[in-house]
C-alpha cells in the first residue's frame, strides 16, 4: 500500500485517525518560495471542528510541525514535511465494531484488502482526519500559486435539499475569493447559511446525517496548461479530489447539465479583450480538451452523507458470520461537506500548482 499522489508535485500522507500523529511529505516544491506559517495555520482552522453542532465534537488543534524543507520561512527545494499530532482520541468508542462492519464505511473492503489487519479506530487510514494533511499541503501550494497570479476559493453550494447561489465565475476577483475564504461558515448567502446550519443540526438531533455539494473556482490560471487524453487538467484535479473521503462525484463547468443542452447553447463564444482571448460565457469551466483556456476554472464536488450515524442499521459480524444490528457511537460530523470545503480548495491548489510545475518546470 502507498498513499502517494505524484503529478508534478508529490504528496505522501501517513498516519491513522487514532495514531500518535499524522503527516505529509511534499516533494518537488520550487525552492526559494516564502511561506507564511500563520496563513497555513489559519487555512487549517477553516477545516477544524466547531462548537455549533454542525461538526464532530472532536476538536484537534492541528498545528503542523515543520520537520524539513523550510528554513527561515523559505522553501529549500528539498521535501517539505509536516507532522500533526492527534491529541483528542477516544479509541474505546470503537470496541464494539472490531468485527462488526459499519454500513457505508471501508470496514469490510479494508478488512479484505489488508487481511483483517486494518486499523478501524476512527476509520484508521481511511478517516477524514487525514484531510488535515491535505489542508496543510494545499495551504502551502496556495501561497505559491498566488505568485503566479492564481487564486482559489470554495464554498458550500448545497446541503441535502437546501441550495445556495452558484458562483458567477465571470465576475470573480481575488478580493471576492478572499471574502469567501474568510467566511466563518462557508455559505455565501446569509439566509441560506442559517437554513443549512439548521438542516445539519436537524440531522444530528435525528441521529442521522446529510450530504452536500462543494463548489470551487480558480481565477488567473494561464491558458495552455494541461494535455489531452490521460494527462488532462480535469484528470489531474479529479484524481486528487477523489482522495478526499466521502467524495462521490465531480463535474466541471456546466457539468451534467450540458447533456440537456444543444451545442449552440453549450458552446462559449470567443472574443478578443484587447490582446487577450476570452469567452463570453464559461460553460466549459475554464478547461477545453483537457487544457486551461485562461477563463476561471470551476467545478463542483458531491459529498455523501456521513456514514457514521447512531441510528441502528443492519450489518454483519465478520467473526461470528451472522447478521446483526448496529448503532454507531462516537463523535462524528453530521455533514462532512461543510468541513470538506477548505479541503477541496486545498486539493485544487495542489493540482493547479502541480500542473504548472509539470509543464513549465520549477
Amino acid at each position: 500500500m502507498a498513499s502517494i499522489w505524484n503529478n508534478g508535485i508529490s504528496l505522501s500522507i501517513f498516519g491513522e485517525s487514532h495514531s500518535a500523529a499524522i503527516g505529509v511529505v511534499i516533494d518537488n516544491l520550487p525552492p526559494g518560495k516564502k511561506i507564511n506559517m500563520d496563513r497555513v495555520i489559519s487555512f487549517m482552522k477553516r477545516r477544524q471542528a466547531k462548537s455549533d453542532g454542525t461538526t464532530t465534537s472532536r476538536i484537534e488543534p492541528d498545528i503542523p510541525e515543520i520537520q524539513s524543507g523550510l528554513v527561515n520561512g523559505v522553501t529549500t527545494g528539498t521535501p517539505l514535511a509536516f507532522l500533526i499530532h492527534n491529541t483528542n482520541v477516544r479509541s474505546q468508542d470503537y470496541q464494539n465494531v472490531q468485527t462488526t462492519v459499519r454500513p457505508g464505511h471501508a470496514d469490510y473492503t479494508g478488512n479484505v484488502r489488508y487481511q483483517g489487519a486494518n486499523d478501524i479506530r476512527g476509520g484508521g487510514h481511511f478517516s477524514g482526519r487525514l484531510t488535515a494533511c491535505m489542508a496543510a499541503a494545499g495551504a502551502v501550494c496556495g501561497q505559491i500559486l498566488e505568485e503566479y497570479g492564481v487564486y482559489v476559493a470554495a464554498h458550500l453550494l448545497s446541503v441535502y435539499d437546501i441550495h445556495c447561489n452558484s458562483l458567477d465565475t465571470m465576475s470573480l476577483t481575488k478580493e471576492k475569493l478572499a471574502e469567501i475564504r474568510a467566511l466563518p461558515f462557508p455559505v455565501i448567502n446569509e439566509v441560506k447559511r442559517l437554513q443549512i446550519i439548521d438542516r445539519i443540526n436537524q440531522a444530528r438531533l435525528a441521529q442521522n446525517s446529510v450530504g452536500g455539494v462543494v463548489e470551487c473556482a480558480a481565477i488567473g490560471m494561464p491558458a495552455g496548461i494541461g494535455s489531452p487524453i490521460f494527462d488532462n487538467l480535469e484528470s489531474i484535479i479529479s484524481s486528487i479530489i477523489f482522495s478526499i473521503p466521502g467524495v462521490k462525484g465531480i463535474e466541471f463547468g456546466e457539468g451534467f447539465h450540458a447533456a440537456e443542452l444543444m451545442g449552440s447553447e453549450n458552446n462559449d463564444s470567443f472574443y478578443y479583450d484587447k490582446n487577450t482571448v476570452k469567452t463570453k460565457t464559461n460553460r466549459h469551466g475554464g478547461i477545453l480538451g483537457g487544457i486551461s483556456s485562461g477563463m476561471p476554472i470551476n467545478f463542483r464536488v458531491a459529498m455523501k452523507p456521513t456514514p457514521s450515524i447512531s441510528l441502528e442499521q443492519d450489518t454483519i459480524d465478520l467473526a461470528q458470520k451472522k447478521e446483526v444490528r448496529l448503532g454507531i457511537v462516537g463523535r462524528h460530523d453530521p455533514c462532512i461537506a461543510a468541513r470538506a470545503v477548505p479541503v477541496v480548495e486545498a486539493c485544487c491548489n495542489i493540482a493547479l500548482l502541480s500542473a504548472i510545475i509539470k509543464q513549465k518546470g520549477i
